[in-house]
């Protein structure tokens, strides 16, 4: 626990995990020491789904997670951040922007999106298809905790599958209001090894005990926001992804799908260059870019995006905005073409690759077996 006694701590080095948002406001590197961030804190509100509900919601993460939005590591080799929580990404401009793409909706025209309880509340609905009938898109999504997640149910040749995030478009014809097609939306959080009990436990304790002061004692004392911060398990993110992220672009490309987008933090992005051989992406000249097999071409009905977002680091506005980095137009065969042949082959073919499996062998048996014979390395 905090203490007052705790001397100022000095800057800290570029090493380690923190944590970086708390209850949505930044507290690493730099902290937003406002009365709003103060107040969401203290009331334990969760600013991302309260703004799409439109009412005050909590933070539903347990008690051991609770409030942590993101988490500040090195493990790209310089400092970012890494999402732990969906509903960090519950961000105006990213939702809409990938509405707009899904569904096509051209650029001068006005876009409502929301969640699908919101739909409950006369006014929330009213507004929402006058909108709709006046010629704006609209697009309704659901999600685990804003109406429930949208799943596919198992067959005898096929897994049960759920969405992250369902999007759907609303029409407006011959004077009723109908289902157009649906999307995807999945965001990619990362998994951390160990517990963030202690620095929770560090974070509520202080706050507990300065009050207003909280902020001017968190800048002074950073090291409470990573005692017995492990870091990403990066490996197992990537493996418990991949299968799911093949499923879900090819569903994007059914007929009755807009697509389906994964939007990556970019730390994450960073992580997984190893496991898809570290691709080259291609400008499609519009700002955007597409990652496909050499030699080929993405069909014309592009149902398939990874869109790549960073979260703005500074005080204010609070909570920082998400920025889009890049937009990457693909699909299923060109992902699967890099995560399955040329990463494996890299591995395999790399300078002295073998030679190093050999002699990690070699050290291990000869412990136990000192005559045995070393082979000799294989040419031609």
């Amino acid at each position: 626990m905090p203490s007052r006694k705790d001397q100022p701590a000095k800057a800290p080095t570029d090493s380690g995990n923190f944590v970086s948002e708390w209850f949505g406001h930044r507290v690493y590197p730099v902290v937003a020491a406002t009365s709003k961030s103060l107040k969401d804190q203290q009331t334990g509100r969760c600013p991302f789904l309260s703004e799409a509900t439109g009412k005050t919601q909590s933070c539903i993460k347990p008690e051991n997670a609770k409030g942590i939005c993101t988490v500040s590591s090195v493990s790209n080799r310089l400092r970012q951040d890494w999402l732990v929580c969906p509903y960090r990404g519950l961000d105006h401009p990213l939702v809409d922007d990938v509405a707009r793409r899904l569904f096509g909706v051209r650029a001068e025209l006005g876009v409502t999106v929301v969640p699908g309880p919101t739909l409950a509340d006369p006014a929330r609905r009213a507004k929402f298809a006058h909108n709709v009938a006046s010629g704006q898109a609209g697009v309704v999504y659901l999600q685990s905790k804003l109406g429930g997640e949208i799943s596919i149910a198992p067959t005898d040749r096929s897994p049960e599958l759920s969405f992250d995030f369902t999007l759907v478009e609303v029409r407006h014809e011959a004077g009723s209001y109908r289902l157009g097609r649906y999307g995807i939306l999945e965001v990619q959080t990362m998994d951390y090894h160990g517990s963030y009990k202690a620095a929770v436990n560090n974070l509520t304790d202080a706050l507990r005990l300065h009050g207003a002061h909280f902020h001017t004692e968190l800048v002074k004392n950073p090291r409470w926001l990573s005692e017995k911060m492990e870091g990403p398990n990066i490996a197992n993110v990537f493996k418990r992804t991949f299968y799911q992220m093949m499923l879900k672009f090819q569903i994007g490309a059914d007929v009755d799908c807009g697509g389906c987008v994964l939007a990556l933090p970019q730390s994450v992005w960073d992580s997984w260059q190893r496991h898809l051989g570290r691709p080259d992406l291609i400008s499609r000249g519009d700002g955007t870019f597409a990652l496909v097999e050499p030699g080929k071409t993405l069909a014309e009905r592009i149902a398939a995006w990874i869109y790549i977002f960073d979260i703005e680091v500074s005080t204010k506005p609070t909570p920082n905005p998400i920025i889009l980095k890049r937009i990457i137009a693909t699909d299923a065969d060109a992902v699967a073409h890099y995560a399955l042949k040329v990463a494996p082959q890299a591995a395999v073919t790399g300078t002295g690759s073998a030679d190093r499996v050999l002699a990690s062998i070699s050290r291990r048996l000869l412990t136990w077996w000192p005559e045995l014979q070393v082979p000799r390395k294989t040419t031609g």
